[in-house]
């Protein structure tokens, strides 16, 4: 019963997007990023959620509803694999099935307004298509410390980071959050994104890879109808 219930979580964790339940981004990573967008660098992780329905996977198109200004941000995405509850940062890997790439779509005209008004970031992080993913890739010996992630726009490079560059790195994180909240196999944790940030527009691709984890992914970027809340 025990390797049927192993081989379950990790199938979960393979098919993370369809089967994960949880998706939980950090921000501000990346003491450049916070910089180049006005923000203090934090002194510890600020973190917000995405809901599994802004999953698309390559094949899908990302969605840029009218009058919102969209921007792109290239992650390093974790994928759980076993269940933690206030894991050390010390055993906090154990639980780490592999890696995939995640792009964190911004609605950044919606998120400016939401943090002047202080209201939550919801919308503006989790529209459908906002959180399109690569394949995953198993931990085995990787180093998550050394990944250097890239993203291009139409071939003109906008985002290029490594992850030792990260403030807080990933056995911090899974400990962090699993002391918050409970981590189950499948779930996402999306950890943040160098500096470089910027719009897409309707028409436009993404190109984006971590290139030593061999991912590429690319995704083009279509128009979709208004929101029904104020821009």
């Amino acid at each position: 019963p025990h390797r049927l219930i192993v081989m379950a979580a990790l199938r979960r964790a393979t098919r993370f997007w369809s089967e994960g339940r949880n998706i939980i981004c950090v921000g501000r990573n990346y003491a450049e990023h916070a910089k180049e967008l006005g923000n203090a660098v934090p002194t510890e992780p600020v973190l917000f959620l995405k809901p599994p329905s802004s999953y698309i996977q390559q094949g899908s198109s990302i969605v840029v509803p009218e009058g919102v200004d969209v921007h792109h941000e290239v992650e390093l995405g974790v994928v759980i694999g076993e269940s933690c509850r206030n894991v050390s940062e010390e055993n906090a890997m154990k639980h780490v099935a592999g890696y995939c790439l995640a792009l964190d779509m911004t609605g950044r005209n919606l998120q400016n307004k939401a943090k002047k008004e202080g209201l939550p970031w919801t919308v503006s992080k989790g529209l459908d298509t906002f959180l399109p993913v690569s394949d995953f890739v198993p931990r085995g010996d990787i180093d998550h410390s050394k990944l250097n992630l890239w993203l291009k726009v139409d071939g003109e490079d906008r985002q290029r980071g490594c992850t030792s560059d990260m403030i807080f790195s990933v056995p911090f994180l899974v400990s962090y959050i699993s002391k918050l909240f409970t981590l189950s196999d499948g779930d996402l944790i999306v950890s943040g994104t160098p500096s470089g940030v910027g719009p897409v527009k309707p028409g436009q691709t993404i190109t984006a890879g971590i290139t030593e984890l061999g991912l590429s992914v690319s995704f083009p970027v279509v128009a979709g109808p208004p929101l029904p809340c104020k821009l």
